[in-house]
This record gives structure tokens, C-alpha cells and sequence, in this order.
């Protein structure tokens, strides 16, 4: 019990410098939790993508389309319980600061691909039944203020002209991590208006989304897919969902990659302000750690409050850095467009991971003063002048 008192007390003795310390790892903390965030929220597309989605797209590029003609030829595969398709549509709505997906899509099975996106089964079919209806999620409705009824004008740039849907329905996110900002509408709408226009572009597809029985097969059911259209006009590639997500997000990667190295570096910065601060108390007090000896104390005693004391900072900072994280993350997500990160929260093991460090600093922190005060012998530490 002397001991824990010894060291609550030697943590307020320079009260200042306390609370600077305390400050300096909590500002860091943030910045820690903050980017961690940004790039969670970067990579939320493949954490959130199904296990039992495959994506077939050209094995060329992306941007190249595929057939139309494909999708029967994989629906006979074993295995494969829905096949459903999109285009990415693009296109300026406003202007080109306000982006959000916006994707020509089979609305017959594009609901069974993507049970995640829940619609109301009286509006998906007042949707079914108009061409130039759309579906928008709810995020999306709520930034725009679209509603039911409303005409949404799109300048088109990959598919020319002039486009007006009509918001017929409007998804609810099944949870936090399904993306609320997508816009879908009819592919025949799409495929129509290029057999009059662009009669070369009609009955293409960007790519295939297949729902599979079982992720187990995911590997042998790609490999088949892959097979069916080898050496024809348009191969294909078939991956997971997860895998086609990451391949998106690629061009980005070098990005992502230096905000999660800064976000470690910070772990760094975090141990030089502790332990710079732990390493001053030592040197003050080595007279004290001597007297300490000649009473009886052990090198263990000496390494109970010097450790304890260095953990009850970083502890305490990494509380109060965490506690500002959450409504920094909050503050951030109200003033960005939610189509930029759809999804945007501090992820559990944000938390963890922020809090695994504060341990890890704070034991890093007293090693060099514990090896101080344990070495330094009661003649020398009573001699000592500094």
C-alpha cells in the first residue's frame, strides 16, 4: 500500500509537468485514433463484402465491359444461386464536387446479390415498374434531401446526354457498415437509350455479381467462371468481393499506406514525450531511490513506482486522447460529404489498439529509469548532485 500511495504522490509532485505530459499524449492519442479511422473508413468496402459475392469483370481492365450474353452461361454453373449485373454510370449531377455512386443495375436480382440494401416491398415495386425509376439509399436522401416523387437530373459524360430518374425507393442500411449512399437504377433504361444512340455500346455489362452457395467454393467456382470465357472476345476475371474492392481502392494504396505509417509514428512520439518526463523524475530523485534502499525497499519496490507511475500517465492521457477521439470522428464526419466516407466511425479495435500502445509506452517509458534507480548503489545516488 506504500508503495501505490509512494507513487500517486510522485505523479502530482511537479503538477505542471504532469498535466503537459498528460496533454502532449492525449493530443497525440487523437491524432492516432483519428487517422486509424481514416484509414478504417478507407477500406470499409472490403471489410464489409460478403464472403458468398464473386465479381467477374474483364480481364483486361475494369473499365472494359463484358457481354450481356455471359450471364446465362455462369447462372448454369453448380453453385451459383444468383447472377446479377451492373454498369457504372457516372455522370454530373450539380456539379462534379458531388459524387456518389451511381450504377445501372439488374433490378430484378440485384436486391438477392445485396440483401444487406433493405427496401420496402411497396416501393421496390412501384420501382419495377417504371424504367427511369431509381433506388437511393438513405444516407444519400438524407445529404440531398431527395424523397419519394422527385426528379433527379444527370448530365451523362461515359453514357452522353441528358438523364432524369425518378426516386421511387429508398434502402435502409442493414447496419453501420453498409454503405447508405448508393444510387441504382434500371439497366434496361441504360441499354435502351445506347440501341437507339450508341447501338455499338448496347448489351454490355460492367461486371457480374454472383451470389454463391457456399464460400467454400469460392476458389474452384472463380476458376470455372474464368475457364468458360478463356480465349473468347472478352475474358473474364473472377475474385471475391473483398479481392475486387481492394484491386478498386489500389490506386490509392500508396496514400493509405503513409497515414498508417504516421499513425504508428505517433506511437513513437507518444514514448519520446513519456519518457522524457520519466527520465527526469528518475534523475531528480535518485537521493530519494538511495534513502528508499536504506530503508529496505528492493529493486522491486523502486520498479513498482517507477513503472506504476509512468503507467498511470499514459493510461490516464490515453483515456482523455480516446475520449476526444470520438467527437473529433464525429465533428469530421458531419462537415465531409458522407459519399466521400460512407462509412465513418472509430472501429473497436481502433480502441484496442490505442490502448494496447498506452500500455506498451508506458512500460517502454520507465525501462532506462528503472535501470537507473536499480543500478545506481545507495553511496553514489546519496552523492549524487543534479
Amino acid at each position: 500500500m506504500k508503495v501505490f500511495k509512494l507513487m500517486f504522490k510522485n505523479t502530482l509532485r511537479h503538477k505542471l509537468r504532469t498535466f503537459l505530459t498528460i496533454v502532449g499524449i492525449a493530443v497525440a492519442v487523437v491524432a492516432f485514433g483519428f487517422l486509424r479511422t481514416v484509414v478504417t473508413a478507407w477500406y470499409a468496402g472490403v471489410e464489409a463484402s460478403a464472403a458468398n459475392r464473386l465479381i467477374t469483370r474483364n480481364s483486361v481492365s475494369f473499365i472494359f465491359p463484358l457481354p450481356y450474353a455471359y450471364r446465362d452461361r455462369i447462372a448454369r454453373i453448380p453453385g451459383v444461386e444468383t447472377v446479377s449485373y451492373a454498369n457504372w454510370f457516372g455522370g454530373v449531377y450539380i456539379d462534379k464536387s458531388q459524387f456518389f455512386a451511381r450504377m445501372a443495375v439488374d433490378a430484378k436480382t440485384i436486391l438477392d446479390a445485396y440483401p444487406e440494401f433493405r427496401v420496402p416491398p411497396e416501393q421496390y415495386e412501384t420501382f419495377m415498374k417504371e424504367r427511369n425509376a431509381c433506388i437511393v439509399g438513405a444516407d444519400l436522401a438524407k445529404l440531398y434531401k431527395f424523397e419519394l416523387g422527385d426528379i433527379i437530373p444527370i448530365e451523362g459524360d461515359i453514357y452522353p446526354g441528358k438523364w432524369e430518374f425518378v426516386v421511387r425507393a429508398i434502402y435502409q442500411p442493414r447496419d453501420e457498415k453498409t454503405d447508405g449512399t448508393q444510387f441504382f437504377f434500371h439497366w434496361e433504361y441504360l441499354d435502351e437509350r445506347m440501341k437507339a444512340k450508341m447501338p455499338g455500346r448496347a448489351g454490355e455489362v460492367g461486371w457480374y455479381i454472383i451470389k454463391i452457395d457456399n464460400p467454400a467454393n469460392a476458389g474452384i467456382i472463380s476458376a470455372q467462371i474464368d475457364d468458360l470465357f478463356r480465349n473468347s472476345r472478352a475474358e473474364t476475371k473472377t475474385e471475391t468481393e473483398a479481392a475486387f474492392q481492394e484491386d478498386f481502392i489500389q490506386g490509392t494504396s500508396l496514400v493509405i499506406d503513409l497515414l498508417n505509417f504516421i499513425s504508428f509514428v505517433i506511437i513513437g512520439i507518444i514514448m519520446l514525450v513519456l519518457g522524457n518526463t520519466m527520465i527526469m523524475s528518475a534523475r531528480e530523485r535518485t537521493k530519494e531511490y538511495a534513502v528508499l534502499k536504506t530503508l529496505g525497499f528492493s529493486g522491486k519496490h523502486l520498479i513498482g513506482l517507477i513503472a506504476g507511475e509512468s503507467l498511470l500517465i499514459s493510461f490516464i492521457a490515453g483515456g482523455v486522447g480516446l475520449l476526444l477521439t470520438y467527437p473529433l470522428v464525429g465533428m469530421f464526419s458531419l462537415f465531409v460529404p458522407k459519399t466521400w466516407f460512407p462509412i465513418f466511425y472509430v472501429e473497436p479495435s481502433t480502441v484496442v489498439l490505442a490502448g494496447l500502445s498506452a500500455v506498451g509506452v508506458g512500460i517502454a517509458a520507465s525501462f532506462f529509469p528503472i535501470q537507473r534507480a536499480v543500478r545506481t548503489s545507495i553511496v553514489n545516488g546519496l552523492r549524487f548532485v543534479g
